[in-house]
């Protein structure tokens, strides 16, 4: 089953532009007829799973994003020419020139094509499947139904500089303790492989007699180490890799994403971020003027744990059938009572917008103070743990040499 973007004349002659999931083109050209329409022009969707559309020399079927980067810079130069008042296409026209890669500006192009033709905006990105966030396809269509698309465009671009800054903040937080980390298990393998084995020969050469447990003991660890190293990289990296695919599957994504949810204060600020995001989607979605069902899908596509992403679905039919939304958040474990009871507060006073964007802000900022408190606490254990570790492969290595002292002035 594959999807495709139609331009289909209705039978009250209107033209609409539709996606339809069907085996093929002679599926879709079917069931348009059914309906009493008929079929100006079709296209199977990039993000089909039969494959889709070769645009610029693409591979058919490949599902990689534009670069975040360039997309915001897009779209940051779209919202100048549109509050100029230049019309879309010519604006189009003016940001395809300066488009230097090839990929994008083959996309740009086609969306270009199909805005000429009669395809709405938000109709022509989504067409494109995975390129683009679902998030920003929505957005554009709210947009275009109250005659604010610079207006959702702004609001887009607000939520993904927020968005970055606070992954920014994570990764930056955490990249000197990886670091840390990384030099001293690289000091102690230098160690254990090199440095030890050379004392060793030292000793038997001065005929130290019995070692002490300790010296024992790491020597035994560094001949192991020296013997089976190839070994034991090569389980290292065929673990590492067998991880990777596993993170892949669904059911590991799910599971790993589960596993680091429980972890001590890495957990909690990974779930203040996926409630921060889900937070900041939703209340974008509903500004925007989404109707809330197809807004909670969308919000949980923009989820980075998978294991919340699976309560927020969860939600969905729920609320579709009538139920509160803060009350379906509350059962799925997922949500924090902080979040659940100002969702609750929204619901109750039509501020639904309002209170999301500050439980998002407000886990923004507990983001921030939690990872200065982990950084603030991981780096002298860090330390403390490394030194105690390299101090004690040194002092075993010394104490032969007391009794070797010993005995030489005896």
């Amino acid at each position: 089953m594959a999807s495709y973007v139609c331009r289909i004349g209705l039978p009250d002659g209107a033209i609409a532009v539709r996606t339809i999931d069907a085996p093929d083109e002679d599926a879709v050209r079917a069931e348009i007829q059914r309906q009493g329409g008929r079929l100006f022009s079709v296209k199977q969707a990039s993000g089909g799973r039969g494959g889709g559309v070769s645009i610029g020399g693409l591979v058919p079927g490949r599902k990689r994003r534009v670069k975040l980067a360039e997309f915001m810079v897009f779209n940051q130069e779209l919202v100048a020419l549109l509050r100029a008042g230049l019309p879309i296409v010519s604006g189009f026209d003016i940001l395809l020139e300066r488009q230097t890669n090839p990929r994008f500006k083959a996309i740009l192009a086609d969306v270009r094509d199909q805005l000429v033709s009669g395809t709405a905006l938000s109709d022509a990105f989504l067409s494109h499947g995975d390129a683009f966030p679902r998030l920003y396809s929505t957005s554009l269509k709210a947009g275009e139904r109250s005659g604010e698309v610079e207006k959702v465009l702004r609001r887009f671009l607000q939520y993904q500089k927020i968005l970055t800054g606070v992954k920014r903040k994570v990764t930056g937080a955490l990249v000197y303790p990886l670091v840390l980390v990384t030099l001293s298990i690289g000091l102690i393998f230098i160690l254990l492989t090199y440095v030890i084995p050379k004392f060793t020969e030292f000793y038997s050469g001065f005929d130290a007699g019995e070692l002490p447990f300790l010296t024992l003991v790491v020597v035994g660890t560094a001949n192991f180490l020296r013997a089976h190293v190839l070994l034991i990289v090569l389980s290292v990296v065929g673990t590492a890799v067998f991880l990777a695919r596993w993170k892949k599957t669904k059911s590991g994504a799910l599971a790993w994403d589960g596993l680091l949810l429980k972890l001590p204060l890495v957990g909690m600020v990974l779930q203040q971020f996926a409630l921060s995001q889900f937070s900041r989607a939703l209340a974008t979605l509903v500004a925007a003027g989404t109707p809330l069902v197809p807004a909670l899908e969308i919000s949980a596509g923009s989820i980075s744990n998978r294991k919340i992403v699976k309560g927020v679905e969860a939600v969905v039919p729920r609320v579709r059938e009538g139920a509160e939304l803060w009350r379906s958040l509350e059962d799925t474990g997922q949500f924090t009572s902080l979040a659940v009871e100002m969702i609750k507060v929204g619901e109750a006073t039509g501020a639904l917008e309002e209170m999301l964007t500050n439980v998002s802000e407000f886990y923004d900022e507990a983001i921030e103070s939690t990872l200065q408190k982990l950084v603030t606490l991981i780096e002298p254990i860090i330390l403390v743990i490394m030194a105690g570790v390299i101090g004690t492969i040194l002092l075993s290595v010394y104490l032969p040499m007391f009794s070797i002292i010993v005995k030489m002035k005896t």
